[in-house]
């Protein structure tokens, strides 16, 4: 198994989960600012990795894997650290957990179509709801208010917006699954366990 630049850039986004998770366990102005420029530098990243595996045709099986989980890991980490913060004010948790749980419903739903030899791609939908989520994250980081804009309440503006896209998204992995999830008939359960 080759590891490609991508997949460095990949696995060094995952990386920075844990130092995200630190610097938001303290409150003051520099550990936000610090958080925001590290989430910052992991988003590039992302973009950085598609693109060099799409121009260079380094992309790889592992890539299509490690790519979209670190998204996940990224995202997810920094959102549940923002919501069980104690300053105020602060993201809902309920609206952290709809996230999440999406994220579950939507990685198990690609799990069982794989299992059944069905891929299903990531959507547009999908990715602008990526998009959202990160610019939403990024002023939610930033927190306090500069310049006379209060990235608080602008990162829950479009955090709200992701919400909505997130779930819309979610239902249309599902729509597109449907044929995977209906029942099998008795005569190819039987043909399938004969095999």
């Amino acid at each position: 198994m080759a590891i490609t630049t991508p997949n460095l850039l990949t696995l060094a986004r995952i990386a920075t989960a844990p130092f995200l998770i630190y610097l938001l366990c303290f409150t003051g102005p520099t550990a936000s600012a610090v958080a925001a420029l590290l989430f910052f530098c992991a988003t590039i990243s992302d973009y950085l990795d598609g693109y060099i595996a799409r121009s260079y045709g380094s992309g790889s099986t592992l890539g299509k894997f490690l790519d979209p989980l670190a998204d996940k890991i990224v995202v997810t980490a920094v959102l549940i650290m923002l919501a069980g913060m104690p300053r105020a004010p602060h993201v809902p948790a309920w609206m952290v957990a709809v996230l999440v749980i999406r994220e579950i419903m939507v990685t198990g739903l690609r799990a069982v179509a794989a299992s059944e030899g069905e891929i299903i791609a990531a959507g547009e939908l999908g990715k602008y709801k990526m998009a959202l989520q990160s610019i939403a994250v990024q002023g939610l980081l930033i927190h306090y208010t500069y310049f006379h804009v209060n990235f608080f309440a602008a990162g829950m503006f479009v955090l709200w917006i992701a919400m909505i896209v997130s779930i819309w998204s979610g239902l249309d992995y599902f729509i597109k699954a449907r044929g995977v999830l209906r029942p099998k008939a008795p005569q190819q359960a039987v043909k399938r366990a004969a095999i």
